[in-house]
């Protein structure tokens, strides 16, 4: 089965590509940066000027003209579809269901220190029990949620500080 990838192209334009259409094209290497492409008879010079492999951004010149370029593969496309987070340096005060279920139990209290990855409370969704671990250090500033509780995808059950 073919791996596919999604791209933004200056976060205005996507596109879908499939691993078999990027192995179709005809690609010449002519430097390190530097790339002759040849697609459907169609010639273009490509460079990459710019590359942040965490962040899956690139900036590159395509026939003279400059396009930022975001970069998503399956795993980043799943992780999105359920509402949550990769960035290591995001920091969240509020913990949102990352997705509609049943709160089963609640492990925390307003004023508890929290340790990243600390279990702070079990979601019920689709028929399977769900942890929810702290995302980084804090103090538990509110709970706005108990067990029993029904959430929709990104409700705010807890709040740090």
């Amino acid at each position: 089965m073919s791996k596919t990838f999604k791209t933004s192209v200056n976060k205005t334009h996507g596109f879908d590509f499939t691993e078999a259409q990027i192995e179709a094209l005809d690609i010449v290497t002519k430097s390190k940066n530097e790339f002759h492409i040849l697609e459907e008879n169609q010639s273009y010079q490509a460079t990459i000027l710019q590359t942040n492999f965490n962040q899956k951004t690139y900036t590159v010149q395509i026939n003279g003209n400059i396009y930022e370029v975001e970069i998503f593969n399956e795993l980043d496309m799943l992780i999105d579809e359920l509402g949550l987070e990769v960035a290591a340096e995001k920091k969240e005060n509020d913990m949102k269901a990352p997705m509609p279920g049943l709160i089963v139990s609640v492990a925390v209290e307003v004023g508890q220190e929290i340790k990243e990855g600390d279990g702070v409370l079990v979601l019920e969704a689709m028929k399977m029990e769900n942890t929810l671990l702290a995302p980084r250090d804090g103090i538990v500033k509110s709970v706005a949620i108990q067990a029993g509780d029904k959430v929709e995808k990104n409700a705010v059950l807890i709040e740090m500080e």
